[in-house]
């Protein structure tokens, strides 16, 4: 995916003074994979998913070290991928969409608590890569 290429390029070694500050934001996974996973459930998934890392990567970048010009490069691709799911969707998934949010709320609390710091942007960066895997699974699954 080349969501996934841009986050890696744009900020490349994780740094190693930061390793204190990694945490587990407990990825909804299960509740995201229920047994009869409907090809337009997928593709809300995908787009919530989508448009809660590009919020994420829209504010307070003030003090991450990442190449301006790969950051407002993935901006860009999630905001067209966004659009283009949005435009296929009719109904939202309040199934798994409020544990979701949940997830990406501790995200935004913990850069918060954090002041948005180099080390909390490098955390946040491993854990979008994370997501950015699970959609790359989903898309593969709802392919087959």
């Amino acid at each position: 995916m080349e969501s996934l290429a841009l986050l890696r390029k744009m900020g490349g070694q994780f740094p190693l003074r930061c390793l204190n500050e990694n945490r587990n934001f407990r990825f909804p996974q299960k509740a995201l994979r229920p047994r009869e996973f409907q090809e337009k459930n997928g593709k809300v998934v995908i787009q919530e998913i989508l448009q809660q890392i590009f919020n994420i990567f829209n504010k307070n970048l003030t003090q991450a070290a990442w190449d301006r010009r790969s950051v407002e490069t993935l901006q860009n691709g999630l905001h067209q991928q966004t659009e283009q799911l949005e435009t296929c969707l009719h109904e939202k998934l309040l199934f798994s969409m409020l544990k979701l949010k949940k997830y990406f709320q501790r995200i935004r609390d913990f850069l918060k608590e954090k002041q948005y710091s180099l080390c909390a942007w490098e955390t946040i960066r491993l854990e979008m890569g994370r997501c950015l895997l699970f959609i790359d699974q989903l898309m593969i699954r709802l392919q087959n």
